[in-house]
């Protein structure tokens, strides 16, 4: 049954006594595969949990395709500053046996610690009446036995949070009390991050490996002032890339996928004195998927498409050349859900020598 917002806060005092004893917060990531790359993904699972309760399997998320390892954050990075994964969701806990199993056991062990009086125990009295009596508090109705006479029909969905988001505070923002979910059936439309395919591409965002690819220049690493010097990369070099992340527990599985598509390269040669083909830096994808073309025997007098032409020497040091590639982000998902996602970067740098071009005066 649902519990209202207000019954919710009325109960995060209990809530919080129980913090350590749900265990709910995600464990260490579990990795199996090898490290990826544009043609070979990985397997990374993430889970809540870590006991023999079931919570482990049924709280894991499966991530596949090119993404980072040991459940670590991939290399992407958003092209809107605003936008960030979520740092936590609501997602299948356990079923109704093992629910009542756990959290009687929990509740137990609190109310007999020391210092668990006063308000704290009746924080937990109550929260122990929310899951075993169907009448509950006299504004809200609650759950008849934990809903022990409908195991397998349901699960308790509970609070799972990102490992990878820094922000404490943001990580335990998903505070509410585990809910009954029906199977077959959507989350109460008040849990807001409940897990959903679009939750998943953003996690699958999140954890995307790009390739690293180094951009072909000619002439290679050492150029002269005045120069022109080619760069382009060429379509067998890479490609769109997947990466997947999917729930799958009894009652409910849910996958999305997002996809990083090329669609441009931007130069930045490293040092003011520089000029830059196009004058943007941005080199944009050609209809073969290629960017830019490769230097060839007569071309010397030609102006790059993309490029760059130093005007100072680099010295006895190198500049360092940013070669960043912008991918175009979408996601397709369970149920043909499906959308945008804001661009991606991701770029390599490329050490360069750039020579004076000397002269013999006669």
């Amino acid at each position: 049954m649902p519990v209202t917002r207000s019954r919710r806060t009325a109960l995060s005092t209990g809530a919080a006594a129980l913090t350590l004893a749900l265990g709910v917060a995600l464990a260490k990531p579990a990795y199996a595969g090898e490290q990826p790359s544009n043609t070979q993904g990985s397997n990374t699972e993430q889970s809540g949990g870590s006991d023999d309760t079931g919570i482990y399997a049924a709280a894991r998320i499966t991530y596949s395709g090119s993404v980072a390892k040991n459940g670590s954050t991939g290399n992407v990075t958003s092209s809107d500053v605003k936008w960030t994964p979520p740092p936590c969701w609501y997602a299948p806990y356990l079923g109704a046996e093992d629910f009542k199993k756990k959290m009687s056991k929990d509740i137990k062990s609190q109310m007999n610690a020391p210092g668990m009086g006063g308000h704290t125990g009746a924080a937990l009295s109550e929260l122990q009446r929310h899951y075993e009596d169907e009448y509950g508090w006299t504004d809200t109705p609650g759950y008849k036995d934990y809903n022990v006479d409908r195991d397998g029909e349901g699960m308790f969905w509970a609070a799972v949070e990102n490992p990878n988001e820094p922000d404490l505070l943001k990580r335990n923002s998903c505070n509410d009390l585990p809910f009954w979910v029906d199977n077959g059936e959507a989350p109460p439309p008040q849990y807001e991050e409940a897990i959903t395919p679009e939750i998943l591409a953003a996690l699958a965002y999140q954890h995307m490996q790009l390739p690293d690819t180094e951009v072909s220049l000619a002439p290679e690493e050492t150029t002269k002032v005045n120069l022109p010097t080619w760069a382009w990369l060429d379509k067998a070099v890479f490609d769109e890339v997947q990466a997947t992340a999917a729930i799958n527990v009894p009652g409910f599985a849910i996958q999305a996928t997002t996809t990083a598509k090329p669609v441009s390269l931007t130069l930045e040669p490293g040092t003011e004195d520089a000029e830059t083909y196009p004058a943007s830096g941005e080199c944009a994808i050609n209809t073969d998927g290629s960017i830019g073309e490769p230097y060839a025997k007569g071309k010397a007098d030609r102006t790059p498409p993309c490029g760059i032409t130093y005007l100072r020497s680099s010295g006895d040091g190198t500049y360092d050349l940013q070669a960043t590639i912008t991918w175009e982000i979408a996601w397709t998902g369970t149920g043909g859900a499906g959308g945008d996602l804001p661009e991606g970067t991701f770029g390599n740098d490329q050490a360069v020598t750039v020579q004076e071009i000397q002269s013999i005066n006669r």
